[in-house]
């Protein structure tokens, strides 16, 4: 084995070879959670939850380029819409407080299937959240360097239902989930080339030059600008977007520092440093900054839009080098945030982040109560809802995984476990900053990658390793086996209550295992 060889070997471990079961696994589990995602989608065509804002928003931006305010004098906008009437705006930009991509992505689907389409409305997040599935699994079979992982791993999230729900309603956070996965699943695939080679080049350097210098430039490295233009889109979807870009950032830089210092560079921190983290800034932030700013293009080069002309009001002799332009984006990101920190309603289902990730108070989207004769209700009452709960044999592992992530990263230094808590980090952790405020626990589906991660990390080491014995393989393998039975029988059983299927109301309260979930 050359030097070369070696080097590669230690800087990227295992890597399998069996590429077609690697990709045959997540896609069959892509397609099956796809079909059950597509099924029906369309079914209710109502505005769920706060579909009612982002929807007409998204058809806003289809007509105006920007969101237009809907008056307060129009009756029922919500009937109106629904009933094919899709143009409930009056002549006013709106007070919006996300950013445009996520309205976007879903104005696709309403500009493909109907504005008024309930099908069209939520095709665009459903196909994302179809493509994530696929997604979790080949970055899960990058990181565990096992086609059998990531297989688990896309099985995990197709039968999740908290993805579930939020794959088949127009909301903005499954979008963010969306982008924040493909910058790390892009910074996966830039760590193992960038490993690669500097595993080449160091090889090629002679033994005074590794003792002397900080190491080999490793060159542009494009997936870094491919994460930086998925960080903006996600930081464009919604504000929360840019703690994943933080994360993400370090996480990055820090598997720099670990390559170099593996490879055998002296100087191996400060050439992370000035070598890798300057250009990772630089790079990242950059890219990430231009595509926000360019996600606003619609609202750029309209004349209708909230705060538009209020550069051109408001001038100083001390702003008066900014374009008017910049300065009225500027005062329209201050109303944003003044009222992001304001948000203090009393609303029902307003949550504590600590709840969050056992599901102590997950998000009622719909609910109606037909009584006999009505939408094919056959008792005296019945309920007809769609509650945004996870699949909790999924959720609860996960928060003990959490335990099982830091011994194993802090006392194992095992890089896979750092990544994991850096999504968890950038996803879940900025929000315990902010529990004064109103927030939801369906925001957990942005960072829930991560939880499927920390997932199929405490069932690989149940599985045991390669060298374990044929009866520790066994029962492990049966263990595992086992708790996917327990997760498909789970989703099954809450799947009434995913869908809206209309079922008697004991049924409805025998799903309801908490008080707090009521």
């Amino acid at each position: 084995m050359t030097r070369a060889e070696q080097l590669r070997s230690r800087l990227l471990g295992f890597r399998p070879t069996d590429t077609l079961w690697g990709w045959l696994g997540p896609l069959f589990f892509a397609a099956v959670g796809g079909l059950m995602r597509f099924w029906a989608l369309g079914r209710p065509h109502q505005l769920v939850f706060d579909e009612t804002y982002y929807v007409k928003q998204g058809v806003s931006m289809l007509d105006y380029g920007v969101e237009m305010r809907v008056p307060d004098s129009l009756k029922k906008p919500d009937e109106l819409f629904t009933a094919g009437t899709p143009d409930v705006f009056g002549s006013e930009g709106d007070l919006v407080v996300h950013p445009p991509v996520g309205k976007w992505i879903i104005a696709i689907g309403e500009h493909l299937f109907g504005q008024t389409s309930s099908f069209g409305w939520r095709f665009s997040v459903c196909a994302l959240g179809t493509l994530s599935i696929l997604m979790i699994g080949r970055a899960a079979r990058r990181m565990f360097g096992s086609s059998l992982l990531g297989t688990l791993a896309a099985f995990l999230v197709a039968f999740e239902g908290h993805h579930f729900v939020q794959s088949r309603t127009g909301l903005l956070d499954l979008i963010v989930m969306f982008w924040a996965l493909a910058a790390f699943c892009a910074l996966l695939i830039d760590r193992d080339r960038s490993r690669a080679l500097l595993a080449e080049r160091v090889a090629a350097m002679s033994p005074r030059e590794l003792a002397r210098g900080t190491g080999p430039s490793l060159g542009a490295r494009p997936w870094r600008w491919v994460a930086g233009v998925c960080l903006g889109l996600c930081t464009g979807t919604k504000w929360s977007g840019l703690f994943f870009l933080v994360a993400f950032g370090l996480m990055t830089v820090l598997w720099d520092v670990g390559a170099r210092r593996a490879a055998g560079v002296r100087h191996w921190f400060w050439g992370a440093v000035l070598r890798d983290g300057l250009w990772a800034a630089l790079v990242m932030c950059g890219t990430a900054l231009v595509t926000y700013l360019g996600s606003w293009t619609g609202w750029f080069v309209s004349s209708a839009g909230y705060d538009r002309q209020w550069g051109a009001t408001h001038r100083s002799a001390s702003t008066a080098w900014i374009p008017d332009a910049l300065r009225s984006l500027w005062q329209y990101h201050v109303e944003i945030y003044r009222f992001h920190v304001n948000l203090h309603d009393n609303h029902p289902y307003k949550t504590n982040p600590w709840s969050w990730i056992i599901q102590g108070r997950p998000t009622s989207f719909f609910y109606e109560g037909p009584k006999a004769g009505a939408d094919g209700c056959t008792v005296a009452q019945c309920s007809k809802a769609i509650t945004s709960i996870g699949t909790v044999s999924i959720w609860w592992l996960g928060a003990a995984a959490i335990v099982v992530l830091a011994y194993w990263w802090l006392l194992r230094r095992d890089w896979r476990a750092g990544a994991i808590l850096a999504g968890l980090a950038g996803g879940y952790l900025p929000w315990f900053a902010l529990e004064e405020r109103t927030i939801y626990s369906f925001y957990t589906v942005a960072f829930e990658p991560w939880v499927i991660f920390a997932v199929v990390f405490v069932l690989g080491l149940a599985l045991g390793p390669a060298t374990a014995s044929r009866r520790r393989r066994e029962i492990g393998l049966y263990a595992v086996g086992a708790y996917c039975l327990l997760t498909l029988a789970l989703f099954a059983f809450f799947w009434p209550i995913y869908t809206a299927q209309v079922i008697p109301q004991s049924q409805w309260s025998a799903r309801m295992w908490f008080p707090s979930w009521i």
